[in-house]
C-alpha cells in the first residue's frame, strides 16, 4: 500500500515588501538581497494573521474536495505557537468543521515541525488506511525591523492531506536523521522575534544535509543520479543554492544540470514569499510541481531541517495525474493580488503586529472574502473569523 500527499494547499499573507525597496531603506546594494540572499519579496503578516488563521486559510484550497468523514488525525507543526497550552490544531478543526472524533495536536521542533507531522501521518494511514490526515505548516518568520536577519522573514502556511493511495507524491519507506543540542537559532518565551547566529545555522544546516543525505543514499543503495530532483528547506534560496552544490559535487554534466534546473523550479515561490519555517520545505515541493518539467514515477529527494537542531531526508516518487491535484494559476494569482507595502507602511505593520491587542478589541481584516482571519480576543479567549 502506498501512502502520501494526496492534496495541497498554500496561503500567504496579502501584503508584501519588495527587497529592492528595503534594500534602499537600508542603504544596502539590491543585489546583497536579490542574489547574495536570494530573495525577491517577502510576505507580511499584518494584527489579523497568525498560525491558525493561515493554517485554516491552506486547507480551505482543498477542503471541499475530500471527505472530511474520512480524516481521523490533524497534526499543526508550528514555532509561531498562539498558547502556552492549548493546540492551534483545535482552531483550526473547528473551523474546517471536522467531526469530534478526530485526534489534534500541535508539534514543535523549529523548522521541522511539519516534516514531523507528515512522518506521524504517514504512520497513522499505514495503521487506518481507510483514514486520512490532515497535516499543516504555518508560521511567521519575524527577526525585527533593521536586523541582520530582517531579508529572511516571511509568513504562510501549507496544508496536506495525507492518505493511502496518494494523488501526488507516494512516499518511500525509511528516512535517515541526525539530532544534536546547539544553539544556531531559538526564540526565548518572552520574545516575539527569534534569536540567530546566521552563520553558524548555515554551517549546521550544510553539515546536516551532507550526513542525511549520504546516509540516505547508502540506506536506500543509491547514486545521486537516482534522483530527478532534491527539495530543500529554504529559509531564503541561497541557502538551499549552497545545499544543492554540495550535492552535484563530482557528478557528471547531465546529473548537474538536472538537479539545478529543478532546484531552480523549486525556489520560485520562496524566493516571493520569503521564510515560512515549518512550511518552507513543502513550499519548495509545490514550487517544484508548479514550475518543474517532471515524469510521473520521477524520485524527488526531500531534506528538512529545524534548528536547534534535527535534520531529515527522506524521498517520495510522483503518481500518475499529479498535474491535475495543483493549480499554479491560482497560487500566483494570490501573490500577484497582494499589497505591496512602502518600507515606512511594513514597518508599522511589522510593530503593530508585535503586540497583541487589548481583550474586547475587535479586529478587522482588509483581505478578500472568505478568508479567515484572527478577530481579537473575548475574555481572553481567541476569536477566528471568516471574512
Amino acid at each position: 500500500m502506498q501512502v502520501g500527499i494526496d492534496k495541497i494547499g498554500l496561503f500567504t499573507p496579502n501584503k508584501y515588501v519588495d527587497m529592492v525597496d528595503l534594500a534602499h531603506a537600508r542603504n544596502q546594494d539590491p543585489n546583497k538581497f536579490l542574489i547574495g540572499i536570494g530573495q525577491s519579496e517577502m510576505s507580511v503578516a499584518d494584527q489579523t494573521q497568525d498560525a491558525v488563521s493561515m493554517g485554516i486559510n491552506a486547507t480551505m484550497k482543498y477542503i471541499d474536495r475530500i471527505d472530511k468523514d474520512k480524516v481521523g488525525l490533524l497534526v499543526l507543526g508550528t514555532e509561531s505557537g498562539i498558547d502556552q497550552s492549548k493546540s492551534a490544531s483545535l482552531f483550526v478543526k473547528t473551523a474546517l468543521k471536522l467531526k469530534p472524533e478526530v485526534r489534534t495536536f500541535e508539534v514543535k521542533e523549529a523548522c521541522f515541525g511539519l516534516t514531523a507531522a507528515v512522518m506521524i501521518a504517514r504512520d497513522f494511514v499505514r495503521v487506518h488506511p481507510d483514514q486520512t490526515a490532515i497535516v499543516i505548516g504555518s508560521d511567521i518568520a519575524r527577526y525585527g525591523v533593521n536586523t541582520g536577519g530582517e531579508v529572511t522573514q516571511g509568513a504562510g502556511s501549507v496544508s496536506m492531506l495525507i492518505k493511502a493511495d496518494p494523488k501526488i507524491l507516494a512516499l518511500n519507506d525509511g528516512h535517515s536523521a541526525y539530532s544534536e543540542d546547539i544553539n544556531d537559532f531559538w526564540r526565548p518565551n518572552a520574545s516575539r522575534v527569534a534569536m540567530v547566529d546566521g552563520k553558524y545555522s548555515t554551517q549546521v544546516y550544510l553539515d546536516f544535509f551532507k550526513k542525511t543525505f549520504n546516509d540516505y543514499k547508502k540506506q536506500k543503495n543509491l547514486e545521486t543520479s537516482a534522483f530527478d530532483a532534491i527539495v530543500y528547506h529554504l529559509p531564503f534560496t541561497k541557502m538551499g543554492l549552497k545545499a544543492n552544490r554540495i550535492a552535484v559535487e563530482d557528478q557528471d554534466q547531465a546529473v548537474t544540470e538536472n538537479l539545478e534546473t529543478s532546484f531552480e523550479a523549486s525556489k520560485q515561490l520562496s524566493r516571493r514569499v520569503g521564510n515560512i519555517y515549518t512550511a518552507s520545505l513543502y513550499m519548495s515541493l509545490l514550487s517544484l510541481l508548479e514550475n518543474g518539467n517532471l515524469a510521473a514515477g520521477s524520485l524527488i529527494g526531500l531534506f528538512s531541517y529545524g534548528s536547534g537542531a534535527m535534520g531529515e531526508f527522506y524521498s517520495g516518487s510522483l503518481v500518475e495525474g499529479y498535474e491535475k491535484e495543483i493549480d499554479q494559476i491560482k497560487d500566483q494569482a494570490m501573490l500577484d493580488h497582494r499589497k505591496k507595502l512602502t518600507i515606512s507602511e511594513y514597518e508599522d505593520v511589522f510593530n503593530t503586529a508585535l503586540e497583541d491587542p487589548e481583550d474586547g478589541v475587535v479586529l478587522e481584516s482588509d483581505d478578500k472574502e472568505g478568508t479567515w482571519y484572527f478577530a481579537g480576543t473575548q475574555g481572553h479567549v481567541r476569536q477566528y473569523k471568516v471574512k
